[in-house]
């Protein structure tokens, strides 16, 4: 299997979006209203942000993050809050669906994310936030959701499968300690030079080059992923607050001058302490060179140099060559990512 490889974050920077909600209604009365939130609406998505994190601290967003998606990509995302009926219209979930980042525009389905608070699931909050992203989904002319759940939360799958929901791949996801450990030797293989986005700005032409080869080399469940242009590409994948230029590493062909490999981290929101290993890709013809491992370590390294605590990443089981890279560098096993595809809820 060819050495490209995607973060276990892949739709966030393609989407990862957790659904956690209630398994089963028992109540027959509204327990909650569900309305669309505009990106001006400040107090919706603060409320929006503190429920999602709260359900799935593993999966943070924030505000800006939230009008970053907006913003590039207008009409194509729809986010929900449900507020109490019985407890002054209080939040008490909240749900997104749009977009799947890394398919083309025409692609059959949208991304769902659902998030309900603990104590309001079961009364039929979930069921109501998944028909109104099953309408705006409808609405845009697809035909079913798609979305990743880890396999930690017993309760969201429990309400997927009940809703026709099924698992269609599985990625391993794996986390890296950084504290206490020595920054890795970096050596780069023989007639490579290594060196990053913010010492050479030029070369992000060759970049987009080597995600568009790259891309539909990584195992996914049909559907191939796609880099996209190079302007939809430079917005999602590099020109992003949350991902650091001096640590977007590039592996260079030092007898052609063209770009080898790279790759990148993103962190968490709002977090300067975990990171995710956005993206590591290598094109065809210098892949077996150890240029994966390489680039890896120098991310490695400057992770711990400017104090993040954690890496995390994940590849699809069927990945066995990043998957190596990932374990020879002493990535440690967290809960797998399942990524399911379901029905869009019948129209009311």
């Amino acid at each position: 299997m060819p050495t490209a490889g995607c973060c276990c974050r892949c739709g966030q920077s393609w989407g990862r979006n957790v659904d956690a909600a209630d398994a089963s209604a028992t109540s027959t009365q509204p327990a909650a209203t569900i309305r669309r939130l505009d990106v001006t609406d400040e107090p919706g998505l603060l409320a929006f942000t503190r429920i999602r994190n709260a359900v799935t601290p593993d999966n943070t967003t924030s505000p800006d993050e939230l009008r970053w998606e907006q913003a590039t990509y207008p009409g194509q995302i729809e986010l929900f809050l449900a507020e109490s009926g019985d407890r002054a219209g209080e939040p008490v979930g909240a749900a997104t669906t749009g977009r799947i980042w890394m398919h083309q525009e025409d692609y059959e389905r949208y991304w769902l994310g659902i998030w309900v608070q603990p104590e309001a699931r079961r009364r039929g909050i979930g069921t109501a936030l998944l028909a109104a992203a099953s309408a705006a989904a409808r609405a845009a002319g697809k035909t079913g959701l798609q979305t990743d759940l880890s396999e930690a939360y017993e309760e969201g799958h429990r309400f997927l499968a009940n809703r026709g929901f099924v698992v269609v791949d599985r990625t391993k996801a794996v986390r890296l300690y950084l504290a206490g450990l020595a920054a890795p030797e970096v050596r780069a293989p023989d007639g490579i030079l290594l060196t990053t986005l913010a010492e050479r700005p030029d070369l992000l032409p060759g970049i987009h080059a080597t995600s568009i080869e790259a891309f539909p080399d990584i195992p996914t469940a049909g559907e191939p992923v796609d880099a996209g242009t190079y302007e939809a590409f430079v917005a999602r994948d590099v020109e992003r607050d949350s991902i650091p230029k001096d640590a977007f590493c590039i592996a260079v062909d030092e007898a052609t001058g063209e770009v080898a490999g790279y790759a990148s981290l993103t962190f968490a929101a709002d977090s300067t302490t975990t990171a995710f290993h956005d993206m590591t890709a290598v094109r065809r013809t210098h892949r077996g060179r150890g240029i994966a491992t390489a680039l890896k370590r120098m991310t490695i390294a400057w992770a711990i140099e400017h104090g993040v605590e954690t890496l995390e990443t994940g590849n699809d089981e069927a990945n066995a060559p990043m998957r190596a890279v990932n374990a020879a560098l002493g990535y440690q096993p967290i809960p797998d990512w399942l990524g399911l595809r379901g029905p869009l809820t019948p129209e009311a």
